[in-house]
This record gives C-alpha cells, sequence and structure tokens, in this order.
C-alpha cells in the first residue's frame, strides 16, 4: 500500500490550482473540463482539489467545508522546501493568511503555517534532519 493522493474539497478548483501555483510554484497536472476536479504536479503524491458538490455527493451527511470554519481543520498539507521564508512570504503575497512564521524547532527545523484563501491549512518546512 501506498499514498497516492490527497483530495482537498474546495469552493472553487481553478482559484485554488492558481493559488498553490503562485505560492508554491506547484504545477497544474490536470483540470477536469467541468473545473470540479483538479490535480497538481507534486511528485509521487498528487495533490487533489474537488468541488463541494463532489464532497456533498460522497458524503450524504455532509462534510466541513475548510473555507467556512473560523479555525483550521485538524489536517495539513506539508510541503518541503530549503526556503521557508521565501516560500512562506510568497503564500502571503499570494493572499495566504499567516497563522505562524516561520520559527526553528528544537530538533533544527524550520516551520511556517499559513492558511490558503480555501481555508487549507499549510505547514512549510525544511526537511527533517537539515
Amino acid at each position: 500500500m501506498k499514498l497516492g493522493y490527497t483530495i482537498l474539497y474546495v469552493s472553487d478548483v481553478p482559484a485554488s490550482l492558481r493559488f498553490f501555483e503562485q505560492a508554491f510554484g506547484l504545477k497544474p497536472k490536470f483540470l477536469h473540463e467541468s473545473g470540479t476536479y483538479g490535480e497538481l504536479s507534486t511528485g509521487e503524491t498528487t495533490l487533489s482539489f474537488a468541488a463541494h458538490a463532489l464532497g456533498d455527493s460522497n458524503f450524504p451527511g455532509g462534510h466541513v467545508r475548510a473555507d467556512e470554519s473560523s479555525v483550521p481543520l485538524g489536517m495539513e498539507i506539508g510541503l518541503v522546501t530549503d526556503d521557508v521564508l521565501g516560500a512562506h512570504q510568497r503564500a502571503l503575497t499570494a493572499g495566504a493568511l499567516q497563522l505562524s512564521p516561520p520559527v526553528t524547532k528544537p530538533w533544527g527545523q524550520v516551520v511556517s503555517y499559513v492558511r490558503a484563501p480555501d481555508g487549507c491549512l499549510v505547514e512549510l518546512c525544511t526537511p527533517i534532519g537539515e
């Protein structure tokens, strides 16, 4: 078994793809003609976005919409970079909300947190052990 993809349910799939490209340089890999599903090229594991309507059809009881939650959901997307400060600033310029500026953790890793315009929590961090 291996992790194949992560899907984030969002209000505007093309807007989320644009944000992640502008903020983090992740290139769109696929956008369905309906605009309700898209993917980013992120390496071996795909980061995907689906419209809330698709989530509603998959989960008849509903789901928590990150963009409507006053606090971040208890899950995050972790993006690894050697330049957390630069990535953090680009994310803010692209429209992210700062949750925690870059800090060096006791184990030496630099970490920051932003919230994407679609409500998704994003951790920016240096590789562990560097």
